[in-house]
């Protein structure tokens, strides 16, 4: 059996940490990061409001990351081999029963049309604008944040990027990026066990 979860959210919100915890508990596990499809910084237009779009759909090579999607969908085992992640034996009584899990992890990922139907579960984490802004400032980029930036740009866009989401009406879990990591790797943890159960 495949099953492909989605954890999309806010900036500094805590999608890296909940997928780094879940990987390393749910079976066969593998996972794509949106934000290793980034353009390169020369191919990053500069927007109305002054600051390179880095925030922006345009800016990820959305084709190539479906694509490395669908080669996990077309074959797991080989996918999670080539991406050194060890699989456990199948059950010798029922060896097609296997599962194997995908988490796709990013900032936009609920915005891009040809990914949305793959997801069997898709959760978004939210903070509030201080704790963003805050935990934001803390953070080290490879391309540091120019002065102005989060307000200028990256929370503007999370608002029009999440009220875009929100018309489209999924189905999605929101959890709060305030609870504690435990609390909201727990959440979901739960939440996944028991909907494997109920496929089984």
């Amino acid at each position: 059996m495949k099953y492909i979860i989605g954890i999309g959210g806010v900036t500094n919100g805590g999608k890296t940490t909940l997928t780094n915890k879940l990987i390393k508990t749910l079976p066969n596990c593998c996972v794509v990061h949106q934000d290793e499809f980034f353009k390169k910084p020369d191919q990053i237009e500069v927007g109305e409001d002054g600051f390179k779009q880095w925030d922006v759909i345009t800016a990820l090579d959305m084709e190539a990351m479906t694509n490395t999607v669908k080669g996990w969908i077309e074959n797991p085992v080989k996918f999670a081999r080539s991406h050194g992640v060890s699989l456990s034996a199948p059950s010798e009584d029922k060896p097609d029963e296997q599962i194997h899990i995908l988490i796709v992890e990013g900032f936009l990922l609920y915005n891009y049309p040809p990914l949305l139907d793959i997801f069997d579960k898709s959760y978004y984490i939210t903070v509030p604008y201080i704790e963003c802004k805050r935990r934001r400032s803390t953070r080290q980029y490879t391309v540091p944040d120019p002065p102005g930036l989060f307000d200028g740009h990256v929370w503007p866009m999370y608002l029009k990027h999440r009220k875009q989401m929100e018309d489209m009406d999924l189905n999605i879990v929101y959890l709060d990026g305030l609870k504690t990591k435990e609390e909201i790797y727990n959440q979901v943890y739960e939440d996944i066990q028991n909907n494997l159960l109920n496929r089984l």
